[in-house]
């Protein structure tokens, strides 16, 4: 997906910055980017983070940029930020979206007599694309709004220019964007447990498509928000840091919530709870707590070297860090009946083989509960999952082997009550080798999350937009 952090400060605001950017590298796995405005103009440093974590990259640079406003960028798509001159002066920008009409955009400007710059393995880079559609207003504003006008998909934004910080949520809040503020200073970020350990407090949540200057003298509202908001709500399920908060509402409160709701609808006999390290272990104490069993750990993950910055971009690499990242305890397995609470189940790949090394280690029985509904809605609204098909998900691929061929529509399969329901989930349990599985339905993940269904994105579950 990727993530934004800005700073303004009537100090160098470097190290704000560096560790600012930092605490959004659970977002994204491809480059982590800086750039810095001072007397100099505008310092930029981009790095691949693939192999290794944005902090380790960064460290020495950071040691030769100075500035009193920058912005940060954790990247799953192209190198950011860039460095744009225009007409409305040089600046830098980086983004957080999907572009669904990148081709269109793209022929749209050629044949305008633009070009572009930025080719990375022969695409072009989306945020070079924003940048373009930007310069054809008379201000940064203005641009901004008709970047929101004109993709389809989503774009949240950050630009660094000469005098302020140019922060935008996107047009229908898909993603969040917060404001933060102490003494001197002001910051923008994705997402809020980037404030807490560099003294800011939350002091606005951007609503969708608003706009704002931050300067030193402070906050100035450019565009009002509209009342549309879309939010994604799988940021609380599994993207979002335990720590951090959206729409006022923590991530961590909404997965104990999740496991309480799942906890409710279950009556299966078990001897231990677990979660799937870690974005499901707060999901799975919500189950125990609510279901009163006792909660454990039989599979411990060792992060020193394998951190979730790490993450390959091919598969077979993919899969042997899943199983090298967890290690089982047979102490906590052997003839026990588990049930594991997971954030979702995408594909399924890397979960059949935990599922097989825990009946290797003497597992009685192995049931999973997950957090969400099933996935069988590919997402058009951000980069989850952007370098796989649709028909990879576990929801779809279970519906291919139902009826023997691949459907454009699976909307037949969204009712949990609905029999055609029931095969799906029979199927992916079977392809599993779980002894039960069932799926958050859809209104309790809506009750665990407290906003209203209409404000919230779950195109990915039900195909709402």
């Amino acid at each position: 997906m990727g993530g934004l952090f800005g700073v303004v400060s009537n100090t160098d605001c470097v190290e704000d910055l560096f560790y600012g950017t930092d605490y959004h590298s659970h977002l994204g796995t491809i480059r982590g980017g800086l750039a810095v405005k001072n007397s100099r103009g505008i310092q930029r440093y981009i790095k691949d983070i693939t192999t290794s974590q944005f902090r380790s990259k960064f460290e020495k640079d950071i040691r030769q940029m100075h500035g009193n406003k920058g912005i940060g960028v954790i990247s799953d798509t192209d190198e950011q930020p860039l460095i744009i001159n225009s007409h409305l002066g040089v600046f830098a920008i980086c983004t957080v979206g999907k572009i669904n009409n990148l081709e269109e955009l793209a022929s749209e400007a050629l044949k305008s007599g633009m070009h572009f710059s930025e080719m990375l393995g022969g695409e072009i880079s989306p945020t070079e694309m924003v940048a373009i559609i930007i310069n054809q207003g008379n201000s940064f504003e203005e641009g901004i709004q008709k970047v929101q006008e004109k993709i389809d998909g989503s774009c949240t934004l950050l630009i660094l220019t000469e005098h302020c910080i140019y922060a935008a949520r996107d047009k229908f809040g898909r993603t969040p964007l917060i404001l933060g503020e102490k003494l001197g200073s002001y910051a923008v970020a994705m997402e809020t447990c980037a404030f807490a350990n560099l003294k800011y407090e939350i002091s606005k949540y951007l609503g969708p498509g608003e706009i704002v200057c931050i300067n030193k003298k402070g906050v100035e509202q450019k565009v009002a928000p509209n009342d549309r908001l879309k939010i994604c709500a799988f940021l609380w399920v599994y993207y979002g840091y335990p720590a951090s908060c959206y729409e006022g509402i923590n991530v961590e409160y909404v997965r104990y919530k999740c496991g309480s709701y799942l906890a409710k609808n279950d009556d299966v006999e078990i001897d231990l709870v677990a979660g799937i390290p870690d974005s499901g272990t707060a999901h799975g104490l919500g189950y125990s707590a609510e279901a009163g069993i006792y909660f454990s750990r039989p599979y411990v993950k060792y992060t020193p070297t394998w951190p979730r910055s790490f993450m390959p971009q091919a598969q077979s690499i993919r899969d042997q860090v899943a199983k090298m990242k967890l290690i089982p305890i047979k102490e906590l397995i052997k003839d026990k009946k588990l049930l594991f609470c997971e954030d979702s189940i995408v594909r399924g790949t890397q979960l059949r083989k935990q599922v097989q090394r825990l009946f290797d280690s003497g597992a009685k029985e192995v049931h999973m509960r997950a957090a969400c509904p099933p996935l069988i809605y590919g997402c058009k609204f951000l980069n989850f999952s952007r370098s796989r098909s649709v028909l990879d998900l576990a929801g779809r691929w279970a519906i291919k082997e139902l009826i023997g061929k691949e459907i454009n529509d699976p909307s037949g399969y969204v009712d949990p009550d609905s029999e055609s329901y029931k095969a799906m989930v029979d199927v992916i349990r079977k392809k599993l080798n779980l002894t039960s599985l069932k799926y958050q339905k859809l209104e309790d993940l809506v009750k665990a999350i407290g906003l209203p269904k209409e404000k919230l994105c779950t195109y990915c579950w039900d195909g709402v937009e």
